[in-house]
Parts: structure tokens; C-alpha cells; sequence
């Protein structure tokens, strides 16, 4: 049995907030579970080429927009899965974080952080 606690977990720096990652590849269990922080105001280009990703949203507000420019309001309670590497803008409300517990499969290594400083979709 696993038993963490967020103090205790490996947070990193993902480049538009925080991610708390209680599990990862080295745990076993063949996905990665997240407590991810999204700073307020921001704006991420994101694709995960690696990993399919679902994010349930437990606080704030944002969005999340598809590359045909569909908007998609978050929500606590509402969940997006990105099934098909989706490339992505996750958009946090300009007057609140947006909190998502988010699942990776394959799991992650712990390390991976986005590089946002370029116009390209940031990817892992």
C-alpha cells in the first residue's frame, strides 16, 4: 500500500505552476497521479505526445481550447481527457488558480517539466 501526503510528495515547477506528483513510474502501479496547480492569468500550450492525460477539476476556473479554437469551460467537477495527444491551451481564470487532479498514462518519470517559452505546443 501507498500512503503520501502533498507535503511529501515530489512538487515541480511545470512552468505555469505547480504539480505534485504522488505517483510515478517508479511506483509501479503503470500511471502517474498529479495535484496540479495552474497559476491564475496564465495561458499553456500544451501536447503530451507520450501520455494520455484526464484532469478532474476540484478548484478555480479556466478552460481548456482545442486547436479548432473550441472552448471548453473547467470547472470544479468536470473532467477532460486528452485521448488522442491532443494539443491543447489550458487557460486559468485571470482571477483564480485552477486546481486539477489529473492522471498519466504511462506514468511519468517525475522530472518532466514544459518548456513555454516558445510559440510551438509544449510537449513530454
Amino acid at each position: 500500500m501507498i500512503i503520501r501526503h502533498i507535503d511529501e510528495v515530489k512538487t515541480v515547477e511545470w512552468g505555469n505552476g505547480l504539480s505534485r506528483r504522488f505517483l510515478l513510474e517508479a511506483d509501479g502501479m503503470g500511471y502517474s497521479l498529479t495535484d496540479t496547480l495552474v497559476r491564475a492569468g496564465t495561458k499553456s500550450h500544451l501536447e503530451y505526445r507520450n501520455h494520455l492525460e484526464a484532469c478532474y477539476c476540484i478548484e478555480g476556473s479556466g478552460e481548456v481550447i482545442d486547436t479548432e479554437g473550441n472552448s471548453f469551460p473547467i470547472t470544479p467537477g468536470v473532467m477532460y481527457a486528452l485521448d488522442k495527444h491532443d494539443p491543447h491551451w489550458l487557460v486559468a481564470s485571470p482571477h483564480e488558480d485552477l486546481r486539477l487532479v489529473c492522471m498519466f498514462t504511462p506514468a511519468l518519470r517525475g522530472d518532466e517539466a514544459h518548456n513555454l517559452d516558445t510559440d510551438e505546443f509544449s510537449e513530454y
